[in-house]
């Protein structure tokens, strides 16, 4: 009991709690191995049985895949480590690029939490993008750069030009060593610019950091999914990518870049094209993959936190994750151009690893939809303990989110895989679908 009291128990088991969702997945196979076999057999005709099953099933396949990959992400969680400055840093000048259309009020809360953080001002600069807002959103930057003026800067477009083209007048703009990118809907805590530019002064090979993104308004159930959704996208698997120093993108919410790893390449950036058209939406995942060619690490900062608006509605959040995964269609064709290249000195197998089990489990997605129908007369066991498995290792996925945030919220983890798997399967098939659309969807 004093041990207890004294939080070392308490502390271990918060640590140990990135590991559930490695539980989750041996607890799934074992409970559908013990499940499907033949009652008083012995537990290596069980295992044959269950395996012959699942492997005969597109569904039980894409089952296996995910839990050996959700296995392999825990496995390198255990390996990460945030950053810390080394000793006599000299700490190099910021500048912070927050691009804002019709954000209203609330741009002048992202740009003041950055004013107010802990870095010190005379290497920091704050340059917003006004890109051709028709609301009061010109009103509120003004204000903001009369109360800090050697702090702000403005650019304003006379129409609007879309988020990349604002990012990149803004980099051409700056006259900062390292490179942030804020989101306009987002408030950073005091420490975060900090703690963007630590992994650079730690790791010479260091040419992008993600930061962590909350969830800033926790009023809504589809928000509080999210909550705990962003947890484990942009916590759990970021944090086993960075120890192989390959985050496959640095969110636009909150990156920073070394200047050099960024600006000979704007114009092919602004100027993507993909199947004819240019690309408007994966700025952030196109930029990142740009700084990855050229064999520079990627890595996450968990230290370094903004708080963002979620999606509040089921359509909102839709056009969101469609926005979402047609840049990961469109990036992952970048990135295999690639990947088997000599683009990087070491750990270029975990990088393709992980992008071809991503890719696996989308064709074995497709098919387990083509094969539904059939399999609900023919295969109906495999699929009732496929689900059940999914369902348990969703929740020890989600009481990820109890070291994270050490709430209960966790529970609507796993209410988002209930109302994921029931309403959100078709967003895939239509991004892949609708890749050439360049439309925003949620402005």
């Amino acid at each position: 009991m004093k041990l207890f009291r004294s939080g070392v128990v308490r502390r271990a088991l918060l640590a140990s709690l990135g590991l559930f969702p490695l539980l989750g997945a041996v607890i799934s196979v074992v409970w559908m191995v013990l499940a499907m076999g033949e009652p008083g057999a012995s537990g290596l005709t069980k295992l044959a049985t269950w395996t012959r099953a699942m492997l005969s099933s597109p569904i039980g396949v894409l089952v296996l895949v995910q839990s050996a990959y959700t296995a392999l992400l825990s496995l390198l969680w255990t390996r990460y480590r945030t950053y810390e400055a080394p000793e006599g840093a000299v700490w190099p000048r910021v500048s912070v690029v927050i691009p804002a259309f019709n954000e209203g009020p609330m741009v002048e809360r992202s740009i003041r939490s950055v004013a107010n953080c802990e870095y010190p001002k005379d290497l920091l600069e704050i340059i917003v993008v006004d890109d051709g807002s028709r609301d009061d959103t010109f009103f509120h930057i003004q204000r903001l750069r009369r109360e800090y003026p050697t702090l702000v800067k403005l650019v304003r477009f006379k129409g609007n030009k879309g988020k990349r083209e604002a990012l990149c007048s803004g980099f051409r703009a700056a006259t900062g060593e390292i490179l942030v990118t804020i989101d306009s809907d987002s408030e950073i805590e005091a420490r975060t610019i900090h703690e963007m530019v630590v992994p650079f002064l730690a790791n010479a090979d260091v040419g992008a950091v993600a930061g962590r993104v909350a969830v800033l308004n926790r009023d809504t159930n589809i928000s509080r999914m999210l909550e705990v959704q962003y947890a484990l996208a942009f916590d759990f698997g970021r944090a086993a990518q960075s120890t192989y120093g390959a985050v496959a993108c640095c969110p636009g919410a909150l990156s920073s870049f070394r200047r050099e790893a960024v600006m000979p390449f704007l114009d092919e950036w602004s100027n993507q094209m993909f199947l004819g058209r240019p690309v408007n939406h994966g700025e952030d995942q196109a930029l990142t993959n740009l700084v990855l060619r050229q064999g520079y690490d990627t890595v996450y900062q968990r230290t370094a936190v903004i708080n963002t608006l979620a999606p509040v509605t089921y359509g909102q959040m839709s056009r969101m994750f469609v926005r979402w995964d047609r840049s990961y269609i469109v990036e992952g064709f970048s990135f295999a151009k690639f990947m088997f290249t000599r683009y990087r000195a070491k750990n270029r197998m975990l990088p393709i690893v992980t992008f071809l089990v991503s890719n696996l489990r989308l064709f074995l997605f497709f098919f387990a939809l083509l094969s539904l129908p059939t399999a609900f007369r023919t295969e109906l066991t495999v699929v009732f303990h496929s689900g059940v498995a999914l369902l348990v290792g969703a929740l020890f996925t989600a009481l990820y989110y109890l070291r994270v945030e050490r709430s209960f919220r966790f529970l609507y983890g796993v209410l988002y895989a209930v109302f994921s798997l029931l309403l959100l399967q078709w967003i895939l098939p239509w991004a892949l679908i609708t890749v050439r659309d360049e439309r925003w969807g949620t402005r």
